[in-house]
């Protein structure tokens, strides 16, 4: 199959690319390096956007040839989703994608819809870098180090800087042959992981204190409010990786962020350091995801929302008892 997509985007003249909402590194670094390659095969390249670029992946190369959606009329083409599980998750794109002459979707996750035409979904990747990263290498055209630093990045977000289980010997072979690119991985890593705004911290702040602990340690909830966002002037995407506060205590094997935005949406990501798939959670709620890190949105009250997951997350763990 992917022999098909790569013959499709040989012969594409237009071709629009679609990274998921709230674009973290894995799909931006995946959709900007396709785009740059396919610019230097002498196509018409666009990546639309659902939102502006998280401030912490500026620097990445290749942003020039993307663009917030604002709701315009695209003929798109060729349509191309990266990393992106669903139809729900290209948001307000989602009608650039249904209107394009073929649709391809690529992606890693495990509860991907085949919702493309073409499809190719390899639950095996750490991240939809790899599957980028071997098209690149059976096309015509070659990787550089910029396309390399966004293949990189992709990939160390994903597997949080190859400390989560979905990094494989594949995972360290790829990345290995990114560094003979000449990219700099200690300057990435360091704008990666290790720069925080004040805000930030503080927004961790508020975390830490709406953290919950359940089930004799084995649960830990927090949660993040409108209200708490305003109060330390942070920004939205400062709400990215906060869940980990709640997965890293010791003990727990199941970990909660629920981010209540306006009236009645609530945001929730799963992360799970045990035996339970968090996926099939997500999923029972419309989301998706991979085993040990999954999401969903879920609209109503927050307490209620909250009563409603717990009560999967703890029947998941008598289930695992038995």
């Amino acid at each position: 199959m992917l022999d098909s997509i790569i013959a499709i985007i040989e012969k594409a003249e237009k071709i629009t690319i679609l990274p998921h909402i709230f674009a973290d590194g894995d799909c931006l670094g995946s959709s900007f390096a396709l785009a740059m390659a396919l610019k230097r095969m002498g196509k018409k390249v666009e990546v639309y956007l659902e939102e502006e670029i998280p401030q912490m992946y500026e620097f990445l190369p290749g942003k020039e040839i993307s663009s917030v959606y604002r709701g315009e009329r695209i003929e798109p083409g060729l349509a191309i989703a990266i990393d992106t599980g669903d139809v729900e998750r290209l948001g307000s794109r989602y009608g650039i994608f249904k209107a394009a002459e073929i649709t391809v979707n690529i992606d890693h996750h495990s509860t991907n819809t085949m919702f493309g035409f073409y499809n190719y979904v390899d639950r095996n990747s750490s991240a939809s870098a790899e599957i980028i990263y071997r098209m690149l290498k059976m096309m015509d055209t070659g990787l550089d180090e910029k396309i390399a630093v966004l293949l990189y990045v992709a990939i160390i977000t994903d597997t949080g800087g190859f400390r989560y289980s979905n990094t494989t010997p594949q995972t360290h072979i790829i990345a290995g042959d990114l560094l003979n690119f000449g990219i700099n991985v200690a300057e990435i890593s360091a704008k990666v992981f290790d720069r925080t705004s004040l805000a930030k911290v503080r927004l961790m702040g508020e975390a830490i204190q709406s953290l919950e602990i359940l089930e004799n340690g084995k649960i830990s909830v927090i949660t993040i409010t409108d209200e708490m966002i305003s109060r330390v002037q942070a920004k939205e995407e400062d709400c990215d990786g906060l869940v980990n506060l709640a997965r890293n205590i010791e003990g727990v094997e199941a970990a909660i962020m629920l981010r209540h935005r306006g009236k009645d949406e609530i945001k929730v990501n799963f992360r799970s350091n045990g035996n339970i798939d968090v996926s099939r959670i997500a999923i029972m709620f419309s989301g998706g995801g991979h085993p040990k890190a999954a999401g969903c949105t879920i609209r109503g009250d927050l307490e209620k929302v909250k009563e409603m997951v717990l009560a999967k997350i703890k029947a998941s763990l008598i289930a695992n008892l038995q």
